[in-house]
């Protein structure tokens, strides 16, 4: 009862919490990669009932007029800060953005626990399609929602996010940054949307070859899709571009503007 009650004052407080629509200028890139964020703006969301642990982060932008919706699956250490910075980010370019929760509200702090948090959720992935369904069904049940949704993953979550294409056909665009790839094109064909892909090339997880892979299958099954490999930058530079702001920045900007075209194609704005 007592975790009923606190799913509906959520759920109640997160619909009147909006973010003013203040799209990101085509030569910067949103301060919410770059560990310079302002105060969160968005409410946690309830929004997977049959886990009542599962806290999602719900990012509103201003107007009922119907946009797009964005689901963000976070990286290996949960549903972090960062994470919910870039949502607030999404909506501020005009998105219904919510950050999923694959961890039961659990978050890593070291590498060991993140590890065992990975492990116990892709042993289980017919539980994670389940988790990802209940956000996008939540999304397109909204009335300022247009009926279309985009996932977007990073890392632990970039591979999730290729799995979830893969087992559901209730959304409309898959956004990859690195992650785990899948290289058979039989099982490529059960995609039914075009895929973005951002990946780095001093990365080995995955590696320019096994991106190369992932292309060649993809276009062996037919499959639509924008694949960039980045120079001089590693693993995790998009989500934060701090860590080596001198290479990342350049690669970032690129990869942003590449996002927003694709998001824009795919589910409106």
């Amino acid at each position: 009862m007592i975790i009923r009650t606190l799913l509906l004052m959520v759920l109640v407080s997160g619909a009147h919490a909006e973010i003013k629509i203040n799209p990101t200028p085509a030569d910067e890139i949103p301060a919410a990669i770059t560990g310079e964020a302002g105060p969160l703006q968005g409410e946690d969301l309830y929004y997977y009932s049959d886990n009542p642990k599962t806290r999602g982060y719900l990012a509103v932008p201003e107007g009922d007029e119907p946009k797009g919706a964005i689901i963000l699956i976070h990286e290996w250490n949960g549903l972090t800060q960062r994470v919910r910075e870039a949502t607030d980010a999404f909506a501020a370019e005009g998105y219904v953005a919510l950050a999923a929760d694959l961890y039961q509200g659990r978050t890593g702090t070291n590498r060991d626990e993140n590890m065992v948090l990975v492990r116990e959720s892709l042993a289980n992935m017919p539980e994670i399609i389940t988790n990802l369904e209940a956000a996008a069904s939540y999304l397109k049940e909204r009335p300022d929602v247009n009926g279309k949704v985009a996932a977007i993953g990073w890392c632990y979550g970039g591979g999730v996010a290729l799995s979830y294409a893969l087992g559901s056909e209730n959304h409309e665009g898959t956004a990859i940054f690195y992650g785990r790839l899948v290289d058979d094109p039989e099982k490529l064909k059960h995609l039914h949307h075009e895929i973005l892909g951002t990946f780095a090339r001093l990365d080995r997880g995955p590696s320019p070859e096994q991106v190369d892979g992932f292309a060649k299958a993809l276009r062996a099954a037919g499959i639509e899709n924008d694949l960039h490999i980045y120079d001089d930058v590693r693993h995790g530079f998009w989500l934060h571009v701090e860590r080596d702001q001198l290479n990342s920045e350049g690669p970032a900007l690129h990869a942003w503007n590449r996002l927003r075209a694709y998001l824009k194609r795919t589910i409106g704005s």
